[in-house]
């Protein structure tokens, strides 16, 4: 009896997505969202507190949402363009180096594979067949620690935090148009919370952290930031 041929690659059903490879793009959203979610809230409950009135709640929460959602992404790419810059200045002198003096280059990757495990032989055979195939990129990935996954990506950044941070302000901005008046600063504060261990929940969930822990977290410090904000408004609120 013949056995059927399976022509798919023996390794496929080995190989899973890491957590590290959604890194970037889920430290750059959940930091976007949970600003979103915690500032406009505490905005919108400080205004509450100092002025119950529902145009100053929502104007402030609306001016809150802009600002911080212009501010995040600003930020975040202004920071990570410093670390692509450096990241750049650092491949641009190893590759001034590799030309200069290819051969000391050559012994300090193969250096590098012995200090891993290698044995002496092997960790120059390797370095060798690697420098034949691609010396700067083994130099960038194995010298300097860069590679696809690590590597700053400017644009990727300021578009995740701006996104995600209206997106999480929306929802205080929502409340604080329809939800009622007079009982505005309890809705933001336990919706807020709400939205934030949610958030917090799937953030861990995704990244393959403990859900506990971060939900903890969250809901602390979000109560002392709201409550803060809170006590500001209400001590030095002044009618308007």
């Amino acid at each position: 009896m013949e056995v059927a041929q399976s022509h798919e690659n023996p390794i496929k059903g080995y190989l899973s997505p890491h957590y590290i490879h959604k890194s970037n793009w889920l430290r750059a959203a959940v930091l976007g969202a949970n600003d979103g979610i915690l500032s406009t809230a505490s905005i919108a409950v400080g205004v509450a507190s100092a002025n119950p009135s529902r145009d100053a709640i929502i104007l402030a929460s609306l001016a809150g949402m802009v600002a911080g959602a212009l501010s995040m992404a600003a930020g975040e790419y202004v920071s990570v363009s410093s670390q692509t810059d450096v990241e750049q200045a650092d491949i641009a002198r190893e590759a001034k180096e590799l030309a200069d003096m290819p051969e000391q280059e050559l012994q300090y990757l193969a250096t590098i594979y012995e200090q891993r495990g290698l044995k002496k032989e092997t960790a120059m055979q390797v370095a060798r067949e690697l420098t034949e195939h691609d010396a700067l990129a083994a130099h960038v990935r194995d010298e300097l620690g860069l590679n696809e996954i690590s590597q700053a990506k400017p644009l990727q950044a300021a578009l995740a935090s701006g996104a995600s941070f209206t997106c999480g302000a929306l929802l205080p901005l929502l409340i604080s148009i329809f939800m009622p008046l007079q009982y505005m600063v309890y809705l933001q504060y336990s919706l807020a919370i709400a939205f934030l261990m949610i958030l917090g929940a799937i953030a861990a969930k995704t990244g393959g952290s403990g859900v506990g822990k971060a939900v903890v977290r969250i809901t602390l410090w979000g109560t002392i930031a709201m409550a803060l904000t809170a006590a500001v408004g209400h001590f030095f609120g002044v009618a308007v």
